[in-house]
């Protein structure tokens, strides 16, 4: 399942997904079309985001590649790195 964005779309992500090398558990596909990648930080401030390009994103992690499809207004969590995607629609 390929995204039918262009890889050189910005996304969303964390300074702990790029800086720390957190697990992407994570997945949001927002109503406006945005994607968010990030992990199991709380409480983030504005200055934790990064923005990234979908490729560098696919390149940390080829998984979320299964995600593509995911509709908007929805998210999608995992336990860890190596457990199954659940996709489910945002209220």
């Amino acid at each position: 399942m390929a995204f039918k964005e262009n890889l050189n779309t910005a996304v969303f992500t964390t300074r702990f997904v790029l800086e720390e090398s957190a697990s992407i558990l994570f997945v949001f596909h927002f109503d406006d079309g945005n994607w968010q990648f990030s992990g199991v930080e709380d409480n983030l401030s504005d200055d934790d985001f990064r923005v990234v390009s979908l490729r560098e994103i696919i390149e940390y992690d080829s998984s979320v590649v299964e995600l593509g499809d995911m509709p908007i207004n929805s998210e999608a969590r995992r336990l860890s790195r190596n457990s199954p995607w659940r996709i489910s629609i945002r209220n």
